[in-house]
């Protein structure tokens, strides 16, 4: 399964009418991002601030950057697919303007899941950010 746009998840939550379904399309997102090796899971690639172990790899690929992103927990893994809807395969540029913030409060996110994922999902944006601005 091919990770959709940002654009087509905002479409496709639109249509679920409650958060136990949208829950269940985020896990699904998570399912469709590639797991990391175990010899890419290390240390220096983790994530601090994170309740979960979360992995997060950066390669410049003709400017435009790629991440490599995992978790040990599924719903991180889903959110990790929201991020990477936004952010993978971009230039420093680009990611660096995107509002990040109005995307996570059209999505109704920070309301439906807890205070440590939501710190844990703003350590990955930084993270994400911190990339895009040693690329710059």
């Amino acid at each position: 399964m091919k990770l959709p746009s940002h654009e087509e998840i905002l479409e496709d939550l639109e249509f679920l009418d409650d958060w136990e379904n949208r829950y269940e399309y985020i896990i699904d997102l998570g399912k469709a991002l590639p797991a990391l090796s175990p010899e890419q899971r290390l240390d220096i690639y983790k994530v601090k601030g994170c309740q979960s172990d979360v992995w997060l790899i950066s390669k410049n690929n003709d400017g435009k950057l790629e991440f490599s992103v995992d978790s040990d927990a599924m719903i991180v893994k889903g959110l990790l697919g929201l991020v990477m809807s936004v952010y993978n395969q971009r230039t420093p540029s680009e990611i660096l303007a995107f509002d990040i913030d109005e995307y996570f409060q059209t999505l109704d996110l920070e309301q439906h899941i807890s205070p440590t994922r939501g710190n844990g999902l703003r350590a990955i944006v930084a993270k994400i950010r911190a990339h895009a601005e040693a690329a710059r």
